[in-house]
């Protein structure tokens, strides 16, 4: 029977070039189908032009093409305007612009962020930094022993004086859901608005901004099959518009006067100088690529593999996978540990063995403190991985203690 695998993994070179390689590190990067290089190709090779500033009919055509992606993001993510959607280097940046932007000129000394304990460094760092600059309370939602955010949890550390909750959709280190909706509505309760961070979550499952009542939503294109250094930056336009200009330059302005200037409107107004316009033009054919697919049958069947993976990783007695196993609270993330086995070794020994996995603390050091793991091997699926990718990792792990002289 033809697998999805088989259906779609042709369609990426990379795995061409590289045939013996078992990819599991789609949580870091992913790889990119022919459909996204030939539309970056095409454009850098045959229509390379500069956009928003040329009467010339290869710069309308650019600007065309690159204003055209900004109505693929609003669809994709169910947004209501095209000017709620701000194109960023990714989510990094576009959490940065949020900090800056709007939290630095709402929030007041002795204001509260929440944050999770689950957050990656880049939405923790940066509401660090702001609180510790502007004398801001800083609090954490903590997690049970599975990963898993508990109802109690919301409803204590989310009360009245909360300005802003920042918050990932899904676990980069671990793969553990957060219960986005409940966060939100209490979020909402007590007057705060949310930052979404959903750059494990986009790439894998449908997203309605308008439904789930999102404030901001932040993600990366490099995590979705198109380039690194382009992504997106959502947000309601009476939030968007009470947003400082992040950077000052060219495309930005309405009219500059040598003593004053006056700034553009939305979109234009957060996107200063030239864009990526190549990454933006990649990202709408990652979407178009997506939605050929189906968002339904990349769910299903990255689930399936996380599933399968699970299984596989629970008959090995050595193996601790970190977070629930329970399906319905994971994305296609899994971490664990080797009995006695460093994380980076299981790393390096998979790598001889032409199998890449992702090895650390995943960027999410005040996690892994709190769940008193060092480290963990990470794995991540996506839409060109299969059972076959599974079945040779456990294949391989069972040889990584015999290689450290740990027998079996």
């Amino acid at each position: 029977m033809e697998t999805t695998k088989d259906t779609y993994r042709g369609d990426f070179p990379f795995f061409t070039n590289n045939p013996d390689l078992v990819y599991l590190d789609s949580a870091a990067t992913t790889q990119k189908p022919t459909q996204v290089l030939e539309a970056t190709l095409t454009y850098n090779g045959a229509q390379h032009a500069n956009i928003h500033r040329g009467a010339y009919e290869l710069s309308i055509e650019a600007t065309n093409k690159f204003d055209a992606v900004r109505s693929k993001v609003k669809a994709f993510i169910g947004a209501s305007l095209e000017e709620e959607i701000i194109f960023t280097s990714g989510t990094t940046e576009s959490i940065n612009m949020i900090v800056s932007s709007y939290a630095g000129l709402h929030l007041e000394e002795g204001d509260e962020i929440v944050l999770s304990i689950l957050e990656h460094h880049s939405n923790l760092v940066p509401w660090q930094q702001l609180a510790i600059a502007r004398k801001l309370k800083l609090s954490y939602m903590y997690i049970n022993d599975l990963g898993i955010i508990e109802p109690d949890e919301i409803e204590v550390k989310i009360h009245d004086g909360v300005k802003i909750v920042a918050i990932t959709m899904m676990s980069n280190a671990i793969g553990v859901k957060t219960p986005i909706e409940a966060i939100i509505k209490r979020t909402h309760q007590v007057g705060g608005i949310v930052v979404v961070d959903g750059a494990q979550a986009v790439p894998h499952q449908a997203i309605d901004v308008v439904s789930m009542d999102m404030d901001f939503l932040v993600f990366s294109g490099h995590k979705m099959m198109a380039s690194t250094g382009v992504g997106v930056l959502y947000g309601k336009k009476a939030l968007l518009e009470t947003m400082a200009p992040y950077r000052y330059g060219g495309d930005m302005i309405e009219y500059v006067e040598e003593q004053v200037t006056t700034f553009a409107k939305l979109p234009s107004r957060l996107e200063a100088g030239t864009p990526n316009i190549e990454g933006v033009i990649s990202l709408g054919a990652a979407i178009d690529y997506i939605n050929h697919i189906g968002m339904d049958t990349i769910h299903n069947h990255e689930m399936m593999l996380t599933q399968y993976a699970l299984l596989k990783l629970s008959e090995l007695d050595y193996v601790n996978i970190i977070g629930t196993t329970d399906i319905q609270f994971k994305g296609p993330v899994i971490s664990f540990n080797i009995r006695d086995v460093h994380s980076h070794d299981t790393a390096f020994i998979l790598d001889n063995a032409h199998i890449a996995i992702r090895s650390g603390h995943h960027c999410a050091q005040p996690l892994m403190h709190y769940m008193k793991v060092p480290s963990t091997a990470r794995i991540s699926f996506y839409i060109y991985n299969n059972t076959e990718d599974v079945d040779q990792l456990i294949t391989h792990l069972k040889e990584v203690r015999r290689w450290l002289g740990y027998g079996s």
